[in-house]
């Protein structure tokens, strides 16, 4: 291996420790976020109240679930059952991307993403058309921050389309749902 690809795989490598980590992270914060504000701040009614409202909202529209952090958790806890977590993984990686300051970052966190979910063969490869996966190619050798959009907003599109319905069907999301409703009504009656 020349030392060019050496020292890029292995700044692919510690950028894929940095994003793995990074995610980890968002997922405890996510999973355990509400044992960090006192019980005593809230009444476990508006509570309950409040987790129904936002596990309803998820309903709506693909960027509510997105937007809410147990929602991408519980999206994310699904899409793992599925074995399909790449799409999401991938759109996470994006958004990681796009708010990269570092201009000298750019070149070799476009090429690590290109060759963990683009590349044909790659290790968590998504599925776009050959098209997109081509000019993204291209758009990845200038490291721009919007390289990735067109495979980015095809995979949300897919992800929409094919895995968020079955999200909302799966016994994960409809538990959640009725397990909300039932310690609602618990709580009005106590």
């Amino acid at each position: 291996m020349s030392k060019g690809l050496a020292d890029n795989h292995c700044s692919c490598l510690e950028w894929a420790k940095e994003l793995r980590s990074s995610i980890g992270t968002l997922i405890h914060k996510v999973d355990v976020g509400h044992k960090l504000v006192p019980s005593s701040l809230y009444k476990k009614k508006d509570t309950q109240k409040n987790c129904t409202k936002e596990a309803m909202r998820w309903k709506e529209s693909f960027s509510q679930l997105l937007c809410s952090k147990d929602g991408f958790s519980a999206f994310r806890t699904f899409l793992k059952t599925e074995f399909s977590e790449e799409n999401l993984e991938f759109w996470v990686a994006c958004e990681d991307y796009k708010k990269t300051l570092s201009t000298n970052k750019l070149h070799s966190k476009a090429q690590c993403i290109f060759q963990e979910f683009l590349q044909t063969g790659a290790p968590r490869e998504v599925n776009i058309d050959h098209q997109t996966r081509e000019f993204t190619r291209q758009q990845v050798a200038s490291a721009c921050h919007n390289c990735f959009d067109a495979a980015q907003e095809q995979t949300r599109i897919l992800m929409e389309k094919d895995s968020y319905p079955r999200f909302l069907k799966s016994p994960l999301y409809q538990k959640m749902l009725s397990q909300s409703s039932i310690k609602k009504i618990k709580l009005s009656f106590t």
